[in-house]
């Protein structure tokens, strides 16, 4: 991808060819109108690492925004006249809680996720929207990868380069703040862990997971950011695992933990189509 491509617009309207300076736009455009729109997803992890080179091709990637329910319907309408497609059955039924759209000049699907992530865990973020732009939180952004029970390659480099960037903190850090500013708040990410023995283990897992990756999988080039490293991502995950241990636990999550693995912890999505009819 070329410098001249990145900021290239469509034919058909606004919309920029690069992903990331697309959702930029998007987000800047929703600040004008007092709309909180922040990114997530894949590319919120680029934005907190902008020189990120492992995975600089976001050829055909996807926009993720996350936006609150009083905003849901002037976002709708900001997305429609930028020149994106509305999937109306899809968001008649679920807009409440996700909205889909299309960017009909690149093909490139866009997820508005409406006050909180639902996944193999859940957590909201309604009132999390107003401490940082142009992401949600550092600690949010974290445990979107971390919630997930089949983590895989893409989820752990996307966790360890936010690790590997960013300190963990008493806070999210200078409020308003992005980049060398920003701190993964651990209290938000042990509220969850403490009373939620389901959050608990698969936090948990993950953080056991990202470490052996480190060790064994990770290639030199896979963290590279054109300098040395800002934290080391292994003594990152000592501390963060270190806090979950320390915060102690609910009488809930303790009921909880005595059943253990013996019943499901977490929830697979499902996949649902799509047809903008």
């Amino acid at each position: 991808m070329t410098a001249a491509d990145t900021t290239s617009a469509s034919p058909l309207g606004r919309t920029l060819a690069d992903p990331l300076a697309e959702a930029l736009r998007v987000i800047a455009s929703a600040d004008e109108r007092g709309l909180f729109v922040r990114l997530m997803g894949g590319l919120a992890f680029h934005a907190q690492a902008p020189t990120w080179t492992a995975r600089i091709s976001r050829d055909g990637r996807d926009i993720d925004f996350a936006t609150r329910s009083s905003d849901r319907k002037q976002v709708s309408e900001l997305l429609v006249a930028e020149g994106y497609l509305p999937d109306k059955q899809y968001n008649a039924l679920y807009g409440h809680k996700q909205l889909y759209f299309v960017d009909p000049a690149f093909r490139r699907p866009v997820d508005v996720l409406v006050d909180k992530l639902e996944m193999c865990h859940s957590f909201e973020f309604r009132d999390r929207l107003k401490v940082t732009s142009p992401t949600l939180p550092l600690a949010e952004l974290l445990l979107s990868k971390l919630q997930v029970v089949k983590i895989n390659r893409k989820d752990v480099l996307d966790a360890l380069i936010l690790l590997t960037e960013h300190p963990p903190g008493d806070d999210d850090g200078a409020i308003g703040s992005a980049g060398a500013g920003a701190a993964i708040n651990v209290p938000r990410i042990a509220a969850l862990t403490s009373s939620d023995w389901g959050w608990w283990r698969t936090i948990t897992e993950n953080l056991h997971k990202l470490r052996s990756f480190v060790e064994t999988e990770l290639t030199a080039d896979e963290l590279d950011c054109g300098r040395a490293r800002r934290f080391d991502p292994v003594d990152q995950i000592d501390k963060l695992e270190a806090a979950i241990e320390r915060a102690p636990k609910s009488t809930k999550w303790k009921l909880r933990a005595r059943v253990g693995d013996r019943m499901a912890w977490y929830e697979l999505p499902e996949e649902v189509g799509h047809g903008r009819d």
